[in-house]
């Protein structure tokens, strides 16, 4: 019975000196956020990743209740700006925007990632769009067709944001089921690349929605876009999968924190996302940019990511890829 008092009289005595510390960081969630929130965008300004980003800071901003700043952190795919994000503390004031080159391809394509993407806070996609094959103005071919046909009689050169990104693995998904042989001209991010297609120094590009704005522009011409079907931004242009039977790759981005970021922050962050990606302007400028927004709660956005892991995989194994350290 005395053991038992003394048990008791213990517990009580660390639950009175831990209350205090267990009230204050309670407390200190609660009021989250209490100062400006960085979101790294790990590449470049000008490309899909950034706009995502850019078109959600100021209404996210309004809802927080506190001021967003975005950094351009880019290089390596992506994978600069994640890990300088993973290593911040898990306090909710760094996260990052990510996608399949840093999450899901990138331990496929790395002997060693500098972070772990499944112990990072994942807090949820937040749009997904198809690629589109686009090439430079002057380029001969005016169908998918007489493309493809170009592409067996010469080395096409087509770009990509990067090896190991997005981009690159849907155009190397495109190349190994048409069995067509073109060059891969990696660039560091999205904006380079578009400015070598508006220049005809490449042939073709698979680009993220930031494309469209050279396309509208007359700068270069939409060939074909990736989703099974035919886009409703671009009605006229083909989905691969007209020409190469069940061709797929739907581009998305996502945002995370570090690890260990409390769940009641990262629960406030992911209902004010989905609050203002529900908002009528907000939905429409994304749709005018070629974003779809396409929110997942954190548990069914891991969920997703391990399936996408799985099909990509596939893809860099059958590729060989490799990103050398």
């Amino acid at each position: 019975m005395r053991n038992t008092r003394r048990h008791i009289l213990r517990q009580l005595l660390v639950t009175a000196v831990a209350s205090p510390f267990i009230a204050r960081a309670a407390s200190a969630q609660g009021k989250y956020p209490e100062r400006p929130i960085k979101i790294i965008v790990p590449f470049p300004p000008g490309g899909g990743v950034d706009l995502t980003a850019r078109l959600m800071m100021e209404p996210l901003s309004k809802e927080l209740g506190q001021t967003i700043v975005i950094e351009n952190k880019g290089g390596a795919g992506g994978i600069i700006g994640v890990e300088a994000m993973s290593h911040a503390a898990p306090d909710g004031y760094t996260l990052s925007l990510t996608g399949a080159g840093t999450l899901t391809a990138g331990p496929h394509l790395r002997s060693k990632m500098p972070y772990d993407p499944m112990a990072l806070t994942q807090i949820t996609r937040l749009v997904r769009m198809p690629f589109i094959l686009a090439v430079r103005n002057d380029l001969p071919a005016k169908t998918l067709p007489e493309f493809m046909e170009l592409a067996k009689k010469q080395e096409l050169r087509w770009a990509s944001g990067g090896i190991g990104t997005s981009q690159h693995l849907a155009g190397e998904l495109f190349t190994q089921m048409s069995g067509l042989k073109m060059i891969h001209v990696p660039y560091r991010g999205t904006g380079p690349a578009l400015n070598d297609l508006a220049a005809g120094i490449v042939d073709a590009y698979f680009g993220d929605p930031a494309t469209l704005g050279l396309i509208r522009s007359g700068k270069a011409r939409a060939m074909a876009v990736t989703s099974p079907e035919r886009w409703p931004v671009l009605p006229d242009t083909p989905a691969i999968a007209e020409a190469v039977k069940g061709y797929e790759a739907e581009n998305w981005y996502g945002l995370a924190a570090p690890p260990g970021t409390p769940k009641p922050i990262v629960d406030r962050l992911y209902a004010a996302i989905d609050k203002v990606l529900a908002e009528p302007d907000v939905r429409k400028k994304y749709d005018e940019s070629g974003l779809t927004p396409a929110l997942l709660p954190p548990a069914e956005y891991v969920a997703f990511l391990k399936r996408d892991s799985v099909t990509w995989g596939d893809v860099v194994r059958k590729g060989n890829i490799k990103i050398d350290e």
